[in-house]
């Protein structure tokens, strides 16, 4: 399996994990779920993501996890392997590495203040991994609120030759996106690849500010893909008219707290997993909640087929 680097485009979708009833993996609908993201035209998967509810499973799953998902794919698979120390993030590392991972994806710990704590985390956890592990930095500050400047970024770019990815999720990000970009086009930085979250919510500019297109897991990963092929075909018009169709969906799945319910509810509903649980603590959407997201599905499937429900 090819391994991520520098100029990796396209859209790599972010898994949410599928559980049974009880709690327990459901590996039907991880494979179910894996062959759905292919046919969707993907470019790659990332697991153990923060909406991949990574927390909440033992290292043994964890691995579990990442086997039944890159063993059924010649798709690159991602695995976020963040954890509070890096003698677990080193092993979680090795085992889906030995599997054929494309690379790791590592959020900055909550504690780091400083620019130069944030450098010295990310060339500790290379130095920890070892130099062949490509690493996609995750930047994501309403969530681990540690904001990392343009400025730090080529300082990592720099100093951490591992570092080839940044997943892009500050918000407002937009004149980032641009700062780095104009960095590299300058001289002063070495070139990552560019791959935004944040569900799609911002997608349609990100790709015109130069970003190489989405590491998130809206649940309509189709929509992505055009987004990010339409905007590469120069087409940014048709691009945004499908995007706007979508946007009150994305708007509803954004929600703090809530999207991962919103999310698994219509991945369950289009018949990719069989039920929409998550592993407690989690969430569960009220009756109105359902009939809302139910509304927004029948009002896109009149301008996108692809949104008529299964289920």
């Amino acid at each position: 399996m090819a391994l991520i680097d520098a100029h990796t485009r396209g859209v790599f979708a972010i898994a949410p994990t599928p559980f049974t009833s009880d709690g327990g993996l459901d590996t039907a609908s991880i494979h179910r779920l894996v062959g759905f993201y292919e046919a969707a035209g993907v470019d790659g998967l990332t697991v153990l993501g923060q909406l991949g509810e990574a927390p909440k499973l033992t290292g043994r799953e964890s691995v579990q996890l990442a086997r039944e998902v890159i063993t059924r794919t010649s798709l690159p698979v991602v695995v976020g392997v963040s954890a509070p120390g890096f003698g677990a993030m080193k092993d979680l590392t090795a085992a889906v590495m030995d599997l054929g991972a494309a690379g790791v994806m590592i959020a900055p710990a909550h504690t780091l203040r400083t620019d130069e704590q944030i450098l010295a985390y990310y060339q500790q956890a290379a130095e920890a991994l070892g130099p062949d592990v490509p690493i996609c930095v995750q930047d994501y500050p309403l969530t681990f609120s540690v904001v990392i400047s343009p400025p730090v970024l080529a300082r990592i770019a720099a100093e951490v030759p591992s570092v080839v990815m940044l997943k892009h999720e500050d918000w407002p990000g937009l004149e980032k996106i641009s700062a780095l970009r104009a960095a590299h086009l300058e001289g002063r930085m070495r070139r990552l690849s560019i791959l935004c979250g944040n569900g799609g919510l911002f997608l349609d500019f990100e790709m015109q500010r130069g970003a190489d297109g989405a590491m998130t897991g809206y649940c309509f990963p189709e929509l992505l893909v055009d987004i990010v092929e339409l905007t590469a075909a120069g087409d940014a018009d048709q691009a945004m008219d499908l995007f706007d169709a979508h946007l009150p969906l994305i708007r509803y799945e954004q929600q703090p707290g809530t999207g991962l319910a919103v999310r698994k509810y219509v991945m369950h509903r289009r018949g990719i997993i069989s039920s929409p649980v998550q592993r407690s603590p989690g969430r569960v959407l009220s009756s109105g909640e359902r009939d809302e997201v139910d509304l927004l599905l029948n009002r896109l499937s009149k301008r996108d087929p692809r949104a008529e429900l299964t289920r």
